[in-house]
């Protein structure tokens, strides 16, 4: 693994390493706030001091479903005002972020770090099979099929309508 001088670590990269950690220790958490994510940022002291991009970084910059203003990075999820999360394929984004980077490179990273994009993967699907688990509408999936289980659909629907009328 490659250490990088300090200068070399892409502001983003390491905004997305300080909420991924919030997000590795804090495994209830669905978001954090802003301040949260700098004040990890700053905790975790990669660069030797906090750069003034980190902020502007969570607030805009990263943000997926927020227009690039000029990054196009899909780095964080802006939850709600104020609130942020790691971004995951299947999330919804600002169209001209299409093909912005979500995750760090391997090479990017300070060492200690790079176990960050495996745990992220295993994270987002675990968290997928939360979503499907929390949300009303997605965890009906597959319910009611036993009742045209023998009869086609489109047949189903008929036989109903003539019910009604």
């Amino acid at each position: 693994m490659v250490t990088l001088a300090k200068s070399q670590l892409k502001v983003a990269d390491e905004v997305w390493i300080a909420a991924m950690l919030l997000h590795r220790e804090n495994l209830d958490s669905l978001d954090f706030s802003v301040e949260e994510i700098v004040t990890r940022a700053q905790r975790e002291n990669i660069h030797g001091s906090l750069r003034p991009g980190v902020y502007v970084h969570i607030v805009q910059h990263c943000v997926a479903n927020r227009p690039p203003n000029p990054a196009r990075y899909r780095m964080l999820i802006e939850t709600t005002s104020g609130r942020r999360r790691i971004f995951r394929r299947g999330d919804s984004y600002h169209p001209e972020r299409e093909g912005g980077k979500i995750t760090p490179d391997p090479n990017d990273l300070p060492h200690g770090y790079a176990e960050l994009l495996s745990w992220y993967e295993e994270w987002c699907q675990a968290m997928a099979k939360t979503e499907l688990l929390r949300d009303p509408l997605l965890g009906l999936a597959g319910s009611g099929k036993q009742l045209w289980a023998d009869e086609h659909a489109d047949e189903y629907v008929r036989r109903l309508r003539e019910i009604w009328e």
